[in-house]
């Protein structure tokens, strides 16, 4: 890839991330002092449990629009639950992965691996914002899958297996009982 449209993808990538940067303490995705500590697995996790509850608040919300008079609190507090995490997921897609951990060297040592990454996210990001914009359970749906994509790539497929086999930790399943 030429090097002129590399930096200019990375140079837009930085300035989604400072217009994001806001959200991030809404996130808690993690400092930027840099303190080197840092949870992907955790991270993984997160954004999982987000896209549960995600898709928990569609449901919530096309089920009480049947009566929307007599369930019009309720339908509010699905909304702005759907909203906020669909905000967090953002956050830590952009604060954590994006500006943290993804790291711009990488692109000229593995620019194909960078890009996917890079790719990702972006994808991640506009699925999180289609899904503050509808009730269509798909497009939390199409967030799981793209999270699993963008693990495999973060990650490799066969640390995200080792994880999974010896650890029981799976993004792919919902688990039973969330609340939010």
């Amino acid at each position: 890839m030429n090097s002129k449209i590399l930096k200019t993808l990375t140079l837009a990538l930085v300035a989604v991330a400072m217009i994001m940067g806001p959200s991030a303490n809404i996130a808690l995705a993690h400092c930027q002092v840099p303190c080197g500590i840092y949870g992907d697995d955790t991270r993984f996790a997160t954004l999982a449990e987000h896209i549960v509850t995600i898709e928990k608040a569609m449901n919530q919300i096309n089920e009480l629009s049947k009566d929307p008079g007599a369930n019009m609190n309720q339908l509010v507090r699905w909304v702005n639950t759907k909203e906020d995490h669909a905000d967090q997921f953002s956050g830590i897609i952009t604060a954590y992965f994006l500006q943290q951990r993804i790291k711009t060297d990488e692109a000229e040592s593995d620019e194909k691996a960078y890009l996917n990454k890079i790719t990702l996210c972006h994808k991640l990001l506009v699925s999180a914002m289609k899904a503050k914009q509808t009730t269509d359970v798909a497009n939390a749906q199409n967030m799981s899958t793209l999270l699993t994509e963008f693990e495999e790539a973060y990650v490799g497929a066969d640390a995200k297996k080792h994880v999974s086999e010896h650890h029981g930790h799976d993004h792919d399943s919902k688990e039973e009982g969330h609340r939010s």
